[in-house]
């Protein structure tokens, strides 16, 4: 990206000698010459706006691939499917709750742009809706006590519920769908949920808790 944008400055450099010289053409009256050089002038703009605008692009597909901390999950187990989760925001501010069930499970909704918004570099908009708990047996989960916390705000400003009521006040506005991870809980667990530029929420646990996880029962 950063080559093409070079070139890109160097080629327009090159139009605007190429300009200079052919300003001179004009003025001498070798239209001959002069139109060589108006023709040389136009392939270095084009060139130009060629590289600029592949360079730009590819800044977009590089911005695609990062993703932005969400929320950090600490969980510490109080009785067989019974947790208390401890959640930790980017800015550092925290939220302790009790969760019912075998695995975690964080909810967002999701707005994207449009893509000469995407391509530029405006990140998806987020807002985390809920956070629950998810048993792995089927009929447990029908049956159970289960836990679902909400993180919206009773009254306040929403920008994605703002899209619904009113599409024509936010036209570059591509597309709002829900997106969702989870994992499964174990004692002294820690756990980093992310959202990728393509909008998709991605949940990790650190190595001790992936060494958890994958114990078998008993081991």
């Amino acid at each position: 990206m950063t080559v093409l944008l070079v070139l890109a400055g160097i080629l327009l450099l090159a139009t605007l000698v190429q300009l200079v010289v052919l300003r001179r053409h004009l003025h001498a009256g070798r239209r001959f010459a002069a139109s060589w050089r108006a023709l040389l002038c136009l392939v270095c703009f084009a060139l130009t706006l060629l590289l600029a605008g592949t360079g730009y692009a590819l800044r977009g597909y590089r911005l695609l691939g990062e993703e932005a901390p969400v929320v950090d999950i600490d969980a510490h187990i109080l009785s067989p499917q019974r947790w208390a989760l401890t959640l930790t925001w980017p800015d550092g501010s925290t939220r302790q709750l009790q969760l019912s069930g075998d695995d975690w499970r964080v909810e967002a909704i999701v707005l994207k742009w449009k893509l000469p918004a995407l391509l530029a570099g405006v990140p998806p908009l987020y807002r985390l809706d809920r956070l629950s708990g998810r048993y792995d047996d089927p009929a447990q989960e029908a049956e159970a006590p289960r836990t679902v916390i909400s993180f919206s705000a009773a009254g306040a400003f929403d920008l994605l519920n703002l899209h619904k009521q009113y599409p024509q006040w936010l036209p570059e506005v591509d597309t709002v769908y829900g997106s969702g991870a989870f994992l499964p809980l174990v004692d002294q667990g820690h756990y980093s949920v992310s959202l990728m530029r393509t909008g998709a929420l991605v949940a990790r646990p650190d190595e001790a808790t992936e060494r958890r996880i994958s114990q078998p029962l008993g081991g």
